[in-house]
């Protein structure tokens, strides 16, 4: 039988987000702002997780609003074992130098099959000579 904290698994997995400028992939004049961010998922749960899919809400500083959809990350459908984490970094290309990014993983507990939602909360991109 499977157990889990009473708040449920999602709690028991942590998502930490390192935003980075990429100065070098930018045109501030064509306003192309490139940012990449590694993520790291944290499994602190006694089972296996399996992250299906991610979804991503980006928020840039004209207020324009961006939503993207998939299957797991970077081409995969990680399994985190108990106590193991996942690290990855990805890009987001932005039309201006400061925005926001949040979001959520769907995950599956492979012992039990139950999907769950971890939320990401949110995380700010700025760009050179932007208050942080």
């Amino acid at each position: 039988m499977s157990q889990s904290s009473p708040q449920g698994p999602a709690l028991e997995v942590r998502v930490e987000v390192e935003p980075s400028f990429r100065e070098e992939e930018s045109a501030p004049a064509e306003q192309r702002y490139v940012f990449s961010y590694t993520v790291t998922v944290h499994n602190a749960s006694r089972h296996s997780i399996q992250l299906m899919a991610r979804h991503w809400k980006i928020t840039q500083g004209s207020g324009k609003v961006q939503e993207v959809r998939g299957k797991g990350v970077v081409g995969q459908q990680p399994v985190i074992g108990p106590g193991q984490r996942f690290r990855y970094t990805s890009r987001a290309i932005l039309d201006g130098p400061v925005g926001v990014m949040e979001g959520d993983y769907t995950c599956i507990d492979t012992a039990t099959q139950r999907p769950f939602e971890v939320p990401i909360a949110p995380f700010r991109l700025a760009g050179p000579n932007q208050v942080h």
